[in-house]
């Protein structure tokens, strides 16, 4: 009697860990984290991502507005490398398009976050602003327009972590460019 228990608890219990494993895997391979899932049209597969235009109006003579050479080749490398890391879109030539997206750079700004006791800068934030307008490339229809898309980022120039201006201008990059890809493949 005691060897038929154990052996009715036995199968329980493998029983048990085979579901408890079964569900492991359903949650597994359901995918349960986050997607960018795209929104668009079954028509829409392509995209074409026109040069920008460089508008920083170096002429008002304020601090804030600071010249990077070919910041704006920098930021339409970096939206088209995130359609291509997307993959919802593909990039391709103006022939070819169901949509253009042609920038224009604003801005670049860097101002001051932190300051040591001395009022020395310690934290900049970066922010490199874009206006942008996406078109359906058959009907020439404006599907919609931001004026001034931000992409930003904080670096430090003194402290245990510091960074430089470049890498955290390719960082404000990076955020501005996933934030272009999702209004894209998010809004329709």
């Amino acid at each position: 009697m005691m060897t038929q228990d154990r052996d009715v608890r036995g199968k329980k219990f493998y029983f048990s860990l085979c579901a408890f494993a079964l569900l492991c895997s359903c949650l597994l391979f359901s995918g349960c984290g986050y997607t960018t899932s795209s929104m668009l049209p079954k028509s829409i597969k392509t995209i074409r991502v026109e040069p920008f235009k460089n508008s920083i109006d170096f002429a008002t003579g304020t601090s804030r507005n600071l010249y990077l050479p070919l910041l704006e080749v920098q930021a339409r490398n970096a939206v088209i490398d995130r359609f291509v890391f997307d993959g919802n879109l593909k990039v391709v030539e103006l022939h070819e398009a169901d949509l253009i997206l042609s920038g224009e750079l604003i801005s670049y700004e860097r101002s001051g976050l932190r300051f040591t006791d001395d009022d020395d800068v310690e934290e900049y934030r970066v922010h490199v602003t874009v206006s942008f307008k996406l078109i359906k490339a058959k009907s020439e229809e404006v599907s919609w327009i931001e004026p001034g898309f931000v992409g930003e980022t904080t670096y430090f120039v003194s402290g245990p972590s510091v960074t430089t201006e470049e890498s955290a201008v390719d960082e404000a990059l990076l955020d501005l460019a996933r934030r272009i890809v999702e209004r894209t493949i998010e809004d329709w």
